[in-house]
C-alpha cells in the first residue's frame, strides 16, 4: 500500500531542555514532546505511571450514589445480579463487578446476554434472570446507557438498577444526553474532560470504591478489558493497563496462568501485544460463536486444574472461530471485489455467521482504508458490525444516518448496527457519500515520531523506549526515521520477509534490519543508491546473544 509518510518536528532547544532536565534521552525527549507530553512533569507522570497516580474512585460521578445503594443492599441481605455484555470488555467488567461484590459480603451472581439469543445490552432477559436468582439489585457493566424500556421494566418489577457503562448515550438535537431512569448511572461520556475509561476501567473504579486497596487484585482484570477495547493509553488507562499486565506476567490468578500455558506465552515477558493476540481473541472467542459466560467463568476460576481444562476449550473455540472468521472474509472479500466500493464498503451476505462480523470488517476497513461494514442478511432485516479508519467517526456517522437504521451503537471506530434488508443499497450509497464528503484523504500514514540518524541508536535506547509501553490506542509504538542509508546484502528471508544491513553513507557501522512481508520491495532497493527507512529498534536474541536490529515498517528509495 502506498503510505504517507509524516514526519513529526520538535524545537531542538526545547527537546534538549526536557532531556537534560528529565534525563531523557533526545530521542525519547522528541516521542514525547510530540505526543503532547511537553512539561518536565507530564513526562515524569507518564514514564513512572503506577499506583499512586489513580485517581479517587469517588471523582468518578455516580461512583457515591452507587456504593450507597450497595450498602442498603448489603444491610438487607438483598442478592445483586450482575449484567455485562460477550466482548472481552464485558466478561472481564463483570468479572470484576462479580468478585468485588463477593469480597464486599453480598451474594452476586451474574447474567452475560447470548449474542444470538438475546443480542447486545441491557434487556427484558436480564430483569427475567434476575428474578429469577432472588436478585433485588442489578448492576449492568459496560451497557445500559441506553436501556430505557429496561430500566423501567426493573422498577416495575421492583428491582433497584446501578447502569455502570463507558458507551455513547442517546442525546436529544441539542446534544443533552438522554438518560434511562436508575439508581445510580456511572458513564465518563456523561462528562466532558474525564478519563476515557472501558467497560472494565469502570468496573475496577466501583470495585476500588467498595474494596479500597485490596481492588488492586483486580487489575489484571481491568487491563484486559481496556487492553481489547481499544480505549487511549494514556492517564488512568495507562495506569490500569501497564500495572495490570505486570499482574498478568506474575500469573497470581489461575485462570490467566492457564491461558498464558495454552496460548505458549508461559515465562514470557507479557506486552501489549502478547495480551491482545495471544489471549484477548481466545476470551473473545465464546461470545462470538457460543455463550460469553464461559468467558467469566474461566476467569472467576479459583483451581488452577480446572482453569487450565477451560482454557484447553477456549483454545479449541477459538480455533473454530479463526475457521468460520475465513470462511464470512473469503466471501466479503468476493462481495468487495464484485461489486466494487466507493467512499466507504458495505458488504453482505445471506447466512454469514454473526459473531465474526466485526473481526472481517476490520479486516476489510485495513486493507482498503475505508470504514466498512458487513452485514447478514436473516429473512427482512440485516445485521452486522461496522468498523473505521481513524480519519472518520463511526458512531457520529452513524447517528447522521439513523434514520435509515433499525437500530445502532458503539464509538468512534466500532460499532453494530441492524436495518431492512431492503435497504441495504440505500445505506450503501448514503454512507459512502457520508464518508467522501467528511474524508478527502484515504491513504494509510505512517507517522514517524523522531528523525534520528544510525548513530543515536543502542540498546540502552531500546530499554528506554521499553519504558513507553504499554503501546496501543493514543500511545502506538514508537517509529523512528533515518534518511540516506546504504543497502547492504537485501535478500528475502523465511516466508517473504526482507533482510539487509543498513548503514550510513558516511561509513557508520551497518546495522541489522528486517521488514516482515516486505519482500516485494527488494528489486526497487537494488535499482536504488540511498534509502529512507521507518523502523522501530529491537534487541534480537539468538543463539544466546543480543543485537541490535531495526523492525522496518516502511522503506524507499531517497529523493535525489
Amino acid at each position: 500500500m502506498n503510505r504517507l509518510w509524516i514526519v513529526q518536528r520538535a524545537d531542538r532547544e526545547y527537546v534538549d531542555y526536557l532531556s537534560r532536565v528529565t534525563g531523557i534521552s533526545p530521542v525519547v525527549a522528541r516521542i514525547l514532546i510530540n505526543r503532547q507530553l511537553k512539561t518536565p512533569d507530564a513526562v515524569r507522570n507518564f514514564m513512572g505511571a503506577g499506583l499512586g497516580g489513580l485517581p479517587d474512585p469517588f471523582e468518578l460521578r455516580g461512583v457515591k450514589e452507587a456504593v450507597e445503594i450497595i450498602n442498603r443492599a448489603k444491610s438487607s441481605g438483598r442478592t445483586v445480579l450482575v449484567h455485562g455484555d460477550y466482548d472481552v470488555d464485558g466478561i472481564s467488567s463483570t468479572s470484576i463487578m462479580v468478585e468485588a461484590l463477593r469480597r464486599y459480603g453480598l451474594q452476586t451472581g451474574y447474567f452475560i446476554p447470548n449474542r444470538f439469543d438475546h443480542g447486545y445490552g441491557f434487556h427484558a432477559a436480564g430483569v427475567e434472570r434476575a428474578l429469577q436468582a432472588g436478585a433485588g439489585l442489578i448492576i449492568t457493566t459496560d451497557c445500559g446507557i441506553t436501556a430505557f424500556e429496561t430500566a423501567e421494566l426493573a422498577a416495575q418489577k421492583g428491582l433497584e438498577v446501578i447502569i455502570t457503562d463507558h458507551h455513547e448515550p442517546t442525546r436529544d438535537e441539542e446534544g443533552n444526553p438522554l438518560l434511562p431512569a436508575c439508581g445510580a448511572l456511572i458513564n465518563p461520556k456523561l462528562h466532558p474532560g474525564e478519563t476515557e475509561l472501558s467497560g472494565a476501567g469502570v468496573a475496577f473504579k466501583l470495585a476500588q470504591a467498595l474494596l479500597g486497596e485490596d481492588a488492586l487484585a483486580c487489575l489484571d482484570l481491568a487491563a484486559l478489558g481496556t487492553l481489547a477495547d481499544l480505549v487511549p493509553l494514556s492517564e488512568e488507562n495507562r495506569i490500569i493497563a501497564k500495572t495490570g499486565m505486570e499482574l498478568i506476567e506474575k500469573s497470581g490468578r489461575p485462570s490467566l496462568l492457564a491461558l498464558k500455558e495454552i496460548a505458549g506465552c508461559l515465562g514470557k515477558p507479557m506486552g501489549a501485544r502478547s495480551v491482545c493476540f495471544a489471549l484477548i481473541p481466545r476470551l473473545n472467542a465464546p461470545g462470538r460463536i457460543d455463550d460469553a459466560s464461559f468467558g467469566v467463568r474461566f476467569l472467576l476460576l479459583p483451581e488452577q486444574a480446572a482453569a487450565l481444562e477451560a482454557a484447553r476449550e477456549l483454545d479449541r473455540i477459538n480455533k473454530e472461530r479463526q475457521r468460520l472468521e475465513e470462511a464470512v472474509h473469503v466471501q466479503a472479500r468476493a462481495a468487495v471485489e464484485r461489486e466494487g466500493f466507493d467512499g466507504a464498503i458495505v458488504a453482505s451476505g445471506e447466512g454469514w455467521h454473526k459473531g465474526v462480523l466485526g473481526i472481517v470488517a476490520a479486516r476489510l476497513s485495513e486493507r482498503h482504508m475505508r470504514p466498512s461494514a458487513v452485514l447478514t442478511v436473516e429473512g427482512d432485516m440485516a445485521k452486522g458490525s461496522a468498523r473505521s479508519i481513524p480519519q472518520f467517526d463511526l458512531y457520529d456517522g452513524l447517528s447522521e444516518l439513523k434514520d435509515m437504521l433499525v437500530g445502532f451503537g458503539g464509538h468512534r471506530q466500532a460499532a453494530g448496527l441492524r436495518l431492512k434488508a431492503g435497504s441495504v443499497e440505500d445505506f450503501r450509497r448514503a454512507f459512502s457519500g457520508l464518508v467522501r464528503q467528511r474524508v478527502s484523504e484515504f491513504r494509510a500514514t505512517l507517522k514517524i515520531d523522531a528523525e534520528v540518524t544510525l548513530k543515536e541508536l543502542s540498546p540502552n535506547l531500546v530499554k528506554e523506549l521499553a519504558r513507553l509501553e504499554p503501546y496501543g490506542s493514543g500511545n502506538p509504538e514508537p517509529l523512528l526515521g533515518a534518511k540516506r542509508l546504504q543497502v547492504l546484502n537485501a535478500r528475502v528471508v523465511g516466508k517473504g520477509h526482507l533482510k539487509m544491513k543498513l548503514r550510513e553513507e558516511k561509513g557508520h557501522f551497518p546495522v541489522d534490519a528486517i521488514g516482515f512481508d516486505m519482500a516485494g520491495s527488494l528489486k526497487q532497493l537494488e535499482e536504488c543508491a540511498a534509502v529512507d527507512a521507518v523502523f522501530t529498534p529491537v534487541m534480537n536474541e539468538w543463539e544466546g546473544g543480543k543485537t541490535l536490529q531495526l523492525n522496518l515498517k516502511g522503506i524507499r528509495p531517497s529523493a535525489p
